[in-house]
């Protein structure tokens, strides 16, 4: 059983009342978008995370990618990654390892992270391609069903599949004029495939194999997208629209077919392009859960697109999004360390949080910190901000120096305790 048909069922998961208590919803509205596939649990069993809903009605979660690369490989410092993350307030890590043992690499991470872990079996099994034939393009189509099925052996709760790049879109994409024509690894490892073997993406062809196999063990899928936009020139273009109407289609099929289900998307794309997308997203999946990268709002800022991607991701979680993938101020630039990992973090959650405000939820929380505001509370100020850490090293770098009450920006000029003082 999964999720998503106990729900159909009546049945209220251990999972769902977990969620219900940390959310402040009633556990049956859980179940009912649980069944209609508006929330998804990832929880593969084997794995048993602590329990994380995501989609309609919840709070906007975040989602943090580490992995090594097979230009970077320290296993350790992907572990570090891990909990540092974790340790930011991350909802969901993935693990994107590309170089070194992955099978090694991913164990060692499930075993440290308490929160739904996600992968792209696509990569291992191309790198396997790599090793064993000489090339991604050789893959055979066990290879890719065989990885998928042995990463949810391992425990991994969510996966990401791009089932979303065919023939079909790949030819529209051979005669669109893209200023990149594609940015997503596993949807260039799709594309390569299809071109060079002149057939369909296997996962695609036989989606209901790949179905069997997440019901199996309750694999959350990630519809991958391969055909979002790398430069903002290439927002809410054709390819983008007809990957997502095909996703749409393959949702109502997982959904019947009793697997959880949530929508990846759309790369960059400008802030006035955000809504529009969101809105198609959400009306062609029947609100499915949507899992978006930002989105990147401009593309000139790198060494910064954990704040382009915070921009872009608080619009998109006011107006709909339920997952924000984190960047990282490496992002387009190189490996992120772990510094970045925690930068990278905090940035997506501060975005996910106002777009939780604006939606009317946790606005207690900020209600609460400016009372201590308001009270010269350090305290308590420190306790209920995102990144506390931070905070306490700016507040103890410069220390006021006559009034310790007030911070050294106004000491003893400050407006709250002017105000406190006169007006009465």
């Amino acid at each position: 059983m999964t999720q998503i048909s106990d729900a159909k069922l009546g049945k209220i998961t251990d999972q769902i009342k977990e969620i219900s208590k940390e959310e402040h919803l009633d556990n049956i509205l859980i179940k009912r978008r649980v069944a209609s596939g508006k929330i998804v649990i990832p929880w593969n069993p084997i794995h048993a995370p602590h329990p994380l809903g995501i989609g309609k009605g919840l709070r906007v979660k975040v989602n943090a990618n580490i992995g090594t690369s097979r230009e970077h490989c320290k296993p350790k410092e992907e572990i570090q990654k891990a909990k540092i993350s974790i340790q930011a307030g991350t909802h969901a890590v993935m693990d994107l390892s590309t170089g070194g043992n992955l099978d090694s690499i991913r164990s060692s991470l499930l075993k440290v992270v308490n929160v739904p872990f996600g992968t792209v079996p696509i990569y291992q099994a191309g790198i396997e391609a790599i090793k064993k034939r000489g090339a991604i393009i050789d893959m055979t189509e066990d290879d890719m069903f065989n990885m998928f099925e042995k990463q949810a052996k391992q425990g991994v709760d969510f996966a990401v599949t791009h089932v979303g790049v065919t023939k079909q879109s790949v030819e529209r994409l051979r005669r669109q004029k893209r200023l990149i024509p594609m940015v997503s690894r596993g949807g260039s490892f799709h594309m390569a495939w299809i071109i060079h073997n002149e057939r369909e993406n296997p996962l695609y062809k036989n989606f209901d194999y790949l179905l069997e196999l997440a019901k199996k063990y309750d694999v959350t899928l990630s519809l991958g997208d391969g055909m979002r936009s790398g430069a903002i020139y290439d927002s809410n273009d054709r390819a983008k629209i007809q990957e997502l109407l095909l996703i749409g289609e393959l949702v109502e099929r997982a959904r019947e077919y009793g697997v959880q289900t949530m929508v990846e998307g759309p790369g960059h794309m400008p802030l006035n392009d955000i809504t529009s997308n969101i809105q198609i997203m959400k009306n062609v999946t029947n609100e499915a859960p949507y899992f978006v990268l930002g989105p990147l709002v401009t593309d000139i800022a790198p060494g910064y697109d954990h704040f382009v991607g915070g921009i872009g991701g608080a619009l998109a979680g006011y107006v709909g999004a339920d997952f924000l993938c984190y960047l990282t101020p490496a992002e387009h630039l190189s490996l992120p360390d772990v510094k970045d990992v925690r930068d990278g973090v905090i940035a997506a959650r501060i975005a996910a949080h106002a777009a939780d405000l604006a939606r009317g939820i946790d606005r207690d929380i900020d209600a609460s910190f400016s009372k201590a505001r308001e009270d010269l509370d350090w305290k308590k100020m420190f306790q209920l901000c995102i990144d506390e850490k931070k905070a306490q090293e700016y507040r103890k770098k410069r220390l006021p120096l006559e009034d310790t009450k007030t911070c050294s920006m106004c000491g003893n000029l400050c407006a709250i305790e002017l105000v406190k003082k006169y007006l009465k």
